[in-house]
This record gives structure tokens, sequence and C-alpha cells, in this order.
């Protein structure tokens, strides 16, 4: 087709009228030669090197790169390192416990600091599971000592073997050694409670008196429940709560066992009507009769000996680390080392429950404590009934201000119990449990425990293969450590597990070695 001038169409569109020069032609040329070009770069290959290099035979492709140096900061440092600065992914807030294994990263983890400042769970409290060696008490420890330079005082309400003696030494914190002839604790002592009642007034004064009331009962009934292996009745329970109360009006002093069984004995009008004996001295002498015998027991007669019929040896610090020493009573006396936790556990509980009045009422400072129950299978298994006295025990702690680690071996331990209504209860510990760490479990375990806390199937496997067994090193010539020797998986309810290990710095290995007697 022509136009007007008798030239072509395409030729008029390539003048330029400005200065008469070709333009569209010139364009599809230099587009031509650049399209050319680029097959030939493609035929070559890459014009850049991939992460790893060049790829191709000889052209040098790196089949393995070192991940680089990290080095960890605060933001005032590492602002100048921008921009190859990264934010941490696990918590910084809190006590050091760890590198994570799968990042390097630092790990922070304790139940007070990530409920109070990083309020990343809900109860400041913890439960801690894991087969024997493999370091439980190692990373409460840990957390105990870092809590204590935040100001929060540890608290081991019974160290049976002893793991948290000289830890609580090296804080300057206070021992109390209980056992048969070494050291005395009575149930019916108030503690400070009565002294401290009478500086306070009203409604706060009442609510001490009471609570304090309310522990003893607990702690009788929870001794009576161990010595008779079932729990006390509706009846007996009311019996003593009367029986108490006229020993308090009675009595001047600290009273001890001896004290309430003979209020029992003397039978006065308070009690006898608890008892309904309608007027029958001989109804009632047989309405208390179990009661009385069993309250005979813990004079020093039955298997729990005298270690609670007798004014207590030494009175807790409130404003100390303590820890109550129950390693010289045998294993083989479950049923004494179930009452003594229980009896240590109400006792120190009911100074916390002390320490919180008088800070309310602005009489002393704020305190914290961080409560360690450790072995809590012993008690559950002491007898039916003493699930409900645990739970009783520990389920205000996030009112009164305590951070509590609970710890026991293995799920099994807590199903373990006869009745049903008991297994239920136990495993409300866990889920009730701010955080939940896990160290080597078997396989065996999974189930139960993916019940309460939820755990995908590479936190499973990683947990089930820390529970390996040692093998033995020829080059040392004895058993190599554990493969999940401080190895732990932090959970909080459904978030992804925190794989971490525990390292130990060279000030805590003598606050650490539970084999000092072997190397004697």
């Amino acid at each position: 087709m022509f136009g007007s001038s008798g030239a072509p169409r395409g030729d008029l569109a390539d003048v330029d009228p400005g200065t008469g020069q070709h333009t569209a032609n010139d364009a599809g040329r230099k587009n031509a030669a650049s399209a050319k070009k680029g097959r030939r770069e493609r035929a070559r290959g890459p014009v850049r090197p991939g992460p790893r290099g060049w790829m191709g035979w000889g052209k040098g492709r790196a089949s393995h790169i070192e991940a680089p140096a990290e080095w960890r900061g605060t933001t005032v440092q590492v602002c100048g390192l921008w921009p190859f600065g990264a934010g941490s992914g696990t918590p910084v807030v809190g006590v050091p416990v760890g590198r994570s294994m799968t990042t390097g990263a630092s790990l922070c983890c304790d139940p007070v600091s990530w409920f109070q400042r990083a309020n990343l769970i809900l109860n400041p409290s913890e439960f801690v599971l894991g087969k024997p060696g493999l370091g439980k008490s190692t990373i409460v420890r840990r957390q105990a000592l870092g809590l204590a330079g935040y100001g929060v005082n540890p608290l081991v309400f019974g160290d049976l073997k002893p793991d948290y003696v000289d830890l609580v030494r090296a804080l300057d914190g206070q021992v109390i050694t209980l056992g048969r002839g070494r050291g005395y604790l009575n149930v019916l002592d108030p503690g400070e409670a009565t002294e401290a009642a009478q500086r306070l007034t009203g409604d706060a004064r009442r609510a001490l008196i009471a609570d304090a009331h309310g522990r003893r009962i607990n702690a009788v009934g929870s001794l009576l429940t161990i010595v008779r292996g079932s729990p006390i009745t509706d009846r007996e329970e009311t019996v003593l709560n009367i029986a108490l109360k006229v020993l308090d009006e009675r009595h001047a002093g600290v009273p001890v066992m001896a004290d309430l069984l003979q209020v029992i004995r003397d039978a006065p009008e308070a009690v006898r009507a608890a008892v309904l004996d309608r007027g029958n001295i001989d109804k009632y002498r047989d309405g208390v009769e179990a009661l009385e015998a069993s309250l005979v027991g813990l004079l020093g007669e039955g298997r729990l000996g005298d270690m609670f019929s007798r004014p207590t040896s030494e009175p807790m610090h409130r404003d100390r680390p303590v820890c109550f020493d129950v390693s010289n009573i045998d294993d083989s006396e479950m049923q004494l080392q179930a009452a003594a936790l229980l009896a240590c556990w109400s006792y120190g509980f009911g100074a916390v429950s002390v320490a919180q009045a008088l800070a309310d009422a602005g009489l002393e400072p704020q305190r914290h404590y961080f409560v360690i129950l450790d072995e809590l299978w012993r008690v559950l298994r002491a007898g039916r009934g003493l699930v409900d006295r645990v739970d009783a025990l520990t389920r205000l702690n996030r009112q009164r201000g305590v951070g509590l680690a609970m710890i026991t071996h293995t799920m099994s331990d807590l199903m373990a119990l006869a009745h049903e209504e008991d297994r239920m209860k136990a495993k409300g510990f866990v889920e009730r449990a701010g955080m939940v760490i896990c160290g080597g479990l078997p396989s065996a375990e999974m189930p139960e425990l993916t019940q309460v806390v939820g755990m995908t199937d590479a936190e499973q496997r990683m947990i089930t293969e820390w529970s390996t067994p040692p093998a033995w090193d020829t080059g040392i010539g004895r058993k190599a450590p554990p493969p999940g020797l401080g190895k732990f998986m932090v959970k909080v309810g459904g978030r992804p597990g925190i794989p971490v290990h525990v390292e130990l710095t060279r000030a805590e290995l003598h606050i650490n070695d539970t084999n000092r007697r072997w190397a004697r």
C-alpha cells in the first residue's frame, strides 16, 4: 500500500519529521540484536553465580557452606551492624538456661519471668518430666539460681537426695534438716501466723488466722491419710476442726499432737456435738475410737515415728532461700518420705501466706518466691485422697505471688494411681501448668503426654531419642554420658516446642555434683 506521495506507508512512519532520519527500523534492529544476545547468554548458562557458586563441571560450585558466626548483643550494640542484625527466635526474658538446639540462640526461661514480665504464660508454674539422671533437677537449679539474682527467693519444700542443699547454702540461705532423731516439724505449729495476726487488723487478721487454721487441718488430715492408707471421714474432719478450735482456746503456747489427742479424750461439749452422741458418752467413745487410734500412731508409736509430734526444731525464715533437707529418710520408708514432704509443703506455704499478708498491709516489702516440689509421685502414691491435699496446697500460687515447679519422672507416675478420679486430678496438675518441660521420655509415654500437651511427630521423636541409654566409650573405658543429658523440650500450650541444651558454667559445677560421695 502506498501513501499520497507514492512512498510506502512504512517508510513514512520511519522518518522523523524534525530530522528526516529513520527511527523505527533502527529500534527494530537493536531489539533483534538484544534478543540474539540473550539467546547466546542462555545457551552459555546464568550470567551470575548461584548461592553456592557457578554451576557446571569444573566451575567451583560449593557442596557445603558453613553457617556464619553469630554473636548476641543488645539493641544498642547490634544497631551498628545494620543490616546484619536479626531478632532472636527464642525469648530473652528470664533466666538463661541454655542454647536452642535448632538455632543456637540463647533461651531464657523461668515461670516467674515468663508470667510477670514477658506475659508468655497465664500461670507462673511449670511441670518438669524426664527419666532419672537426665538433668531435671539441674535445669530447675539453674532457674532457682537465676531467680535468686532477680530477688525471687527459692524455697525447696523437701529435698530427698539432696539436690538443692548446696545451692541454698551457696546463696546464704537456710537449710532445715528433718529426719528420725535429726529434726522435728510440728504440723500444729502455726509458725509466725499468730505473731503476724497481732500486727494486722480487721478482715486481714481474720483471713490470716482462718488460713492458718485450715492448713493445720489439712496437714493433720494428710498425715492421718498416710497412716491409714485411706482418707479420713467427713465426721472425723469435723471433729478435728472443732477440736483444734477448742485447743487454741485452752492452750496458751504452741500445741503438739499429744495436746490435740488429749482434747478429743476429754470430750468437750463442742466436740461431742460434732460426733452426735446424743448425750451418750459411750457412743462418743465409739465415734472417735478410730480417729484416736490414728492420732496415737503419730505420737512416736507408729510407722511415722515422732518427727511430727514434737515442737518444731528450727523455724523457717521468710526473707532468705530455704531448703528442707529430708535426705536422711531412707528410700525404703516411702510413707515417712511422703509425710515429710506434705508436712514441709503445708508449713512452707503457711509461711508464704504470712509474708504476703504482711506485704499487703504494707508492714513488710513485697516478696516473690520460687517454690520447688520435687518427687511429686511419692506423695501421690502414699494414700488415696492425697491428690486433693496437694491440689489444695498448690492451686492458689498465682494469687499468692509464688512461682511453682513440680517435678516427677513420667506421666505414668500420675496415671498409676489406683482410682480414676485421682488420676484425672493428677493430670490436671500438668494441664494447669504454665509451661511443661520434657526431658528424655520413652515412646510409651507419648500417648498420655500428648493428651495434655500438643506435640508434633518431630518433637515426640526428639524426646524419645533423648531417652536412649548411654553407650560404652572405649576411649575412656566407661559409659559415655547419656544422649539426652541436659536436653529439654519447653512447651507452652499449643506453641511449637523449643529444644534447649542446658550448659553449666564453671561456677555451677560444685553445686551440681550429685556424685560427691563417690568422689570421696
